[in-house]
């Protein structure tokens, strides 16, 4: 962050999808090797899920499932990453930019050490920051709860937004 860009808003955003059986495992617009995928109408992908929803926090504007209502047959497995395009333009309309994102990935499986750089460069180039302004963590939850056992994954973000 330059010294002149100031947060102006911070919104944050969380998402939550079962795991099912077979491949297509996408997180932060990065294809994960993996022997599942997450369950969805889009591609389920809950890295930009999370960030939809704390861009659109931060900005005032309607959650995603408002946005983009998995009632839309348009929506039905598309590129989770063209909703964020989507989101980006509409934070744009009305006077703001991301400054920064902090995103927390949970997971058991599979390990996200190898993707957290390339996740972080995906989603620096969809919102137009440079990689130092995207902080990409993964984190086990031990063995608690739906997460833990490896029955879903989880994601929070939070977005900082200045005024243009």
């Amino acid at each position: 962050m330059s010294e002149n860009q100031e947060i102006h808003r911070v919104g944050i955003g969380t998402d939550l999808h079962r795991l099912e059986p077979g491949g297509g495992l996408r997180l932060g617009g990065v294809d994960v090797p993996f022997d599942k995928r997450l369950a969805g109408h889009s591609d389920g992908d809950i890295v930009c899920h999370a960030l939809i929803d704390a861009l659109c926090g931060a900005a005032g504007l309607p959650d995603i499932g408002e946005q983009f209502p998995d009632t839309d047959p348009q929506w039905k497995g598309v590129d989770s990453t063209r909703l964020v395009e989507k989101v980006v333009e509409r934070v744009r309309d009305l006077g703001y930019a991301a400054v920064n994102i902090d995103v927390v990935i949970h997971a058991e499986r599979p390990k996200l050490s190898p993707y957290k750089a390339a996740i972080a460069e995906r989603l620096a180039d969809l919102l137009g920051l440079e990689t130092s302004a995207v902080s990409v963590k993964a984190k086990t939850n031990e063995g608690v709860d739906a997460v833990g056992r490896g029955e879903a994954m989880a994601c929070t973000v939070i977005a900082g937004l200045t005024g243009l």
